[in-house]
């Protein structure tokens, strides 16, 4: 069922450590088939140099496993609710990458210093609250519906990406592989603003016209960035 799908869904899983934003099995990719509501998700705890295509497990927007021989990843709970939430959303990424988990460990959002992270995000990479008291009973779940609470009044498609405090980065894109390409922007950006800081303690985000200019020379109606279609 839905060969295709986990065959991609394991291609953008490898991609993980190919950029090196995991450590171990610190990470999953999933992807959604919007049309019949069904995602392909890596499998809990196993090691992705023993990862094929068929490990991919195949669960619905319940949350309940509909194919593979293995339990899928701890964090279904969370992409499930980012599936609810963003219905333009086809892939979700998670990882502990360092730089990015760095800024989640200390609270604090990523800030738009330069072009390079304005030319993906629009504007700063917010850093949700921590989850507290009966919210750990479904602690996956909770994170899911914490990090749409904090996009409430944000475009999740303009900022593709969270950072869930105390604990790691969430990035989403149209599809798995987009996604694993946000995650990558994102780990990128957060060395460099950790960089800029140290460099500049005073530094400000980078003024909102050029922010403006590089967000939307490559998204939107108005986009001339590239080769067109």
């Amino acid at each position: 069922m839905l060969e295709e799908l986990k065959k991609r869904v394991y291609e953008a899983n490898m991609l993980l450590p190919k950029y090196e934003l995991i450590t171990f099995t610190w990470g999953n990719v999933s992807e959604i088939d919007r049309e019949t509501g069904i995602f392909a998700i890596k499998p809990s705890g196993v090691e992705y140099d023993n990862l094929t295509p068929d490990d991919m497990v195949l669960v619905d927007l319940n949350g309940n496993k509909v194919e593979g021989k293995y339990n899928p990843s701890s964090d279904t709970a969370t992409h499930v609710e980012l599936y609810k939430a963003f219905p333009n959303i086809g892939g979700v990424v998670h990882t502990h990458s360092s730089w990015a988990t760095s800024w989640a460990q200390a609270g604090r959002g990523i800030p738009c210093y330069g072009t390079t992270h304005a030319d993906y995000i629009y504007g700063e990479v917010p850093c949700t609250r921590c989850l507290e008291g009966a919210e750990f009973d479904e602690y996956e779940k909770n994170t899911g519906l914490l990090i749409v609470d904090t996009f409430k009044d944000k475009d999740y498609e303009a900022i593709p990406a969270v950072l869930c405090k105390n604990h790691g980065v969430f990035t989403w894109g149209k599809d798995g592989h987009e996604a694993v390409h946000n995650a990558v922007v994102v780990e990128e950006v957060a060395k460099m603003a950790a960089r800029t800081e140290t460099l500049n303690p005073e530094v400000k985000p980078a003024p909102q016209e050029l922010q403006d200019k590089h967000y939307f020379r490559k998204h939107g109606a108005n986009a001339y960035y590239g080769q067109g279609k």
